[in-house]
């Protein structure tokens, strides 16, 4: 595989209306848009079949020559270090650029390296988000492997989530370099989502646990799905049921990884269900005494982009340089309030790289406990939220679970579980909790929500369910 990304000559993008995007041409980075004739319009539209990008001022249409003519192609050229919109429009630009990121346009472009490069863009737990760096080179590795699942010429991609994302946006260039008609989504509302799916016959389809929720339950089925790649988090029992209904010919492949480490392992029908599966090839893994995952590959990134403190000079003239990452940690103590984004767990040490979860490995399989950072005692007991949270999605009258610490003077800390479903199983649920953690371990209480608070990136928003809780 190459390097750099590449439009292949067979691949065609779509948006959520169905126009097609068109690659640039020689001449441009802008790319040009066309209605194609073979995909009815869904959803929103802009006058003439193009669509508006959200949340960015609108790409003007493009001028055409004559009847049955293509649009002409703009002039202008995307800088070095490109700051993209998050829209077909910025994805098709982005392609062939030595350095660019989508969205975020009000942090510093994208800084050049010896090889090419993108940034993206991670919020983890909180709405804050970090900027990571990554080698081109480190997403067209994986590829090569993804290439055997069917991603190609003749394959028919769909994502759900914005671009910012880096699920999303990791599909979306994937399926356009290895030359598969790509169609991006995230525009559209999840029932019409779904009609999309069906009308567009998509066989295969990259998105997270919260979007597949969205899309599952009444309603036609959707045959032509061969494959649902799935990261974000792990599939409960509940809805990995519901997809089978969804999606009767598909198979279901779970990936865990970090926007940090891309692909770390891979999950099928044969994975034990606690499991998040065996090393996706070309990862070495390892856990340290403290079962702390450690891992090696060709997908890592590179470095977190960091915006150094006005006042801490960093040997530019910019009044706020972007510095250098051996720089950035250099300051990290003296400007941590502009850092609180970077995250403590993420270490690098002799070429191998942890994100701070916490696992166990048999077999061959591993199983995550979960993140050292949410980790508590329970009366001298480590206990995972995480691992409650995953128990109480596979109990009936649960549809969404959030477990949280509450400062106990006697035992260190008491859980208690916030949860969305049905209210009339609380008891049931209680009991289930109690037999399998134990007393000390289960949640003291149960906090129903008619709201559950989502980040941008389709996880919970654990900060605000605190804030909720207590707002002092």
């Amino acid at each position: 595989m190459t390097d750099r990304f590449r439009w292949h000559p067979e691949a065609r993008l779509f948006d959520g209306a169905g126009a097609e995007v068109l690659r640039p041409d020689a001449r441009s980075h802008e790319p040009r848009i066309v209605v194609s004739p073979s995909l009815p319009l869904v959803g929103r539209a802009g006058e003439g079949g193009v669509a508006d990008p959200s949340g960015v001022p609108p790409t003007p249409t493009p001028r055409h020559t004559g009847e049955g003519s293509r649009p002409e192609p703009a002039s202008d050229e995307t800088p070095i270090g490109a700051i993209l919109p998050d829209s077909p429009q910025g994805l098709a630009a982005a392609l062939g650029q030595p350095a660019f990121r989508i969205g975020a346009p009000d942090q510093p472009p994208p800084a050049p390296h010896d090889r090419p490069i993108l940034e993206t863009l991670t919020s983890g737990s909180t709405s804050q988000p970090r900027r990571i760096r990554r080698t081109q080179a480190s997403w067209t590795a994986s590829f090569a492997v993804n290439a055997g699942l069917g991603i190609g010429p003749g394959a028919r991609i769909a994502v759900l989530g914005r671009l910012i994302h880096s699920l999303s946006l990791y599909g979306a260039v994937e399926g356009l370099h290895l030359g598969a008609h790509v169609h991006l989504l995230s525009d559209l509302r999840p029932d019409r989502q779904r009609a999309a799916l069906a009308r567009r016959c998509i066989t295969h389809l990259y998105a997270t646990p919260a979007q597949l929720r969205l899309l599952a339950g009444p309603g036609a089925a959707l045959p032509d799905l061969r494959l649902i790649l799935i990261g974000g988090s792990k599939l409960d029992p509940a809805l990995r049921a519901a997809l089978a209904t969804l999606a009767p010919n598909a198979q279901i492949r779970e990936f865990y990884g970090a926007a940090e480490t891309s692909f770390i392992t891979l999950a099928d029908e044969t994975t034990p269900e606690t499991s998040v599966g065996r090393r996706y090839p070309g990862v070495d893994l390892q856990l340290d005494p403290t079962g702390e995952v450690w891992v090696k590959s060709p997908y890592l990134f590179l470095d977190y982009a960091f915006h150094i403190c006005p006042n801490i000079p960093a040997g530019g003239p910019s009044p706020e340089p972007v510095a250098r990452p051996s720089r950035a940690e250099a300051r990290q103590k003296a400007c941590a309030p502009a850092l609180d984004s970077l995250p403590a767990t993420t270490r690098w040490r002799d070429g191998w790289l942890s994100v701070g979860e916490i696992g166990s490995l048999q077999d061959g399989y591993l199983t995550l406990k979960g993140r050292a950072g949410r980790m508590v005692t329970v009366a001298d007991q480590n206990v995972f939220p995480e691992e409650i949270e995953a128990l109480l999605h596979s109990l009936p009258g649960v549809t969404r679970a959030a477990v949280l610490p509450v400062p106990d003077p006697k035992r260190g800390h008491t859980l208690v579980a916030l949860l969305q479903g049905d209210p009339t199983q609380e008891a049931a649920i209680l009991t289930a909790l109690r037999a399998e953690l134990g007393p000390l371990k289960a949640p003291k209480s149960l906090i129903w929500r008619d709201d559950w608070p989502m980040l941008p990136s389709g996880k919970t928003d654990l900060r605000a369910l605190e804030a909720s809780l207590w707002p002092a």
